[in-house]
């Protein structure tokens, strides 16, 4: 039995010394080439070239090593019968609960118009709102979704989130389905989108998505790029129906140098850095989804391939 590890811009020798700490007689492979592809029994991937899961015979679980399955569920030939789980481990929901604490409260404490106050020299105190008068929402209550609304549910906030079926989350205000986008939306402030990207969820920060925020809201998406529409947000930022928005995502990335978002003042861009799948932390959840496919148990964190999350 070996483990493939194919991740694209990853290194390899370091996720393959986090993985024998937790199994260490686990061969690790870094190509599926030559007559023993058959016996590679769990593939660990990230951005894995088409048809590369459907040349390994014996395939018993595709991990992927990060919270998103949409670049292992693009490949046509995806081995039908094959379980694939997405990665939920703690780094994962530490970086991107520190990311949106961080984006949110910026806002939340008006620190954009202080810095462009501070770039006129101007002083003024501008109007504060204590946490129960701000409304933040979530579009997307899955594993990081539910953490970092309960952070703001901590810290006094006034919490809401939707998804497409029903939750129930201790101090949040649920949505869900069709007619519960928009009652969150109505009701939200600061937007944090954190949804998988499927095509029921491309595209759809839109106009008409936009448009229905509380003139002014300001919007975080630090899920997928394809998620948004570019042309849309920039109209909505002109027109103030948002103030501010904070994109770590993109539809093609690295950004292009030419990208509008560059030139754009009211847009915070970051490099897809939100939350990282580190070594350290990530290891464990691999090693525990590599027992669980040997053992044919269900995997922690698999998907419905249906649905795509």
């Amino acid at each position: 039995m070996a483990i493939l590890f194919c991740a694209e811009g990853e290194d390899g020798e370091a996720w393959a010394q986090a993985i024998r700490a937790e199994l260490p007689d686990a061969d690790i492979r870094f190509d599926a080439k030559g007559p023993a592809v058959d016996e590679i029994d769990i593939a660990v991937v990230w951005q894995p070239p088409r048809g590369l899961m459907a040349s390994l015979p014996n395939l018993k679980a595709i991990l992927s090593l990060g919270a998103g399955v949409e670049h292992i569920l693009r490949d046509p030939e995806l081995p039908p019968r094959v379980p694939i789980a997405r990665m939920i481990d703690p780094g994962l929901r530490i970086g991107m609960t520190e990311f949106v604490l961080m984006e949110v409260l910026r806002y939340h404490r008006r620190e954009p118009e202080y810095r462009e106050q501070a770039a006129r020299r101007e002083w003024k105190q501008l109007q504060q709102v204590l946490p129960p008068n701000r409304r933040v929402g979530f579009l997307g209550l899955g594993h990081l979704g539910t953490a970092c609304a309960g952070e703001f549910v901590r810290l006094g906030f006034d919490v809401a989130g939707w998804s497409r079926s029903p939750k129930d989350i201790d101090g949040v205000t649920c949505f869900h389905g069709d007619d519960g986008l928009f009652g969150l939306l109505e009701r939200t402030d600061i937007l944090v989108n954190l949804l998988p990207l499927t095509d029921e969820t491309r595209d759809i920060l839109d106009g008409t998505t936009l448009g229905a925020l509380p003139r002014g809201a300001c919007l975080i998406n630090a899920a997928r790029g394809a998620e948004l529409v570019e042309d849309d947000l920039i109209d909505a930022l002109d027109d103030g129906q948002l103030s501010y928005a904070t994109l770590d995502v993109f539809r093609t990335e690295p950004l292009p140098a030419d990208h509008p978002f560059w030139d754009y003042p009211r847009i915070t861009i970051y490099p897809h850095a939100a939350a990282w799948t580190l070594p350290e932390a990530a290891a464990p959840v691999l090693a525990d989804n590599i027992r669980r496919a040997r053992a044919g148990e269900e995997l922690f964190g698999r998907i419905d391939v249906r649905r795509g999350y």
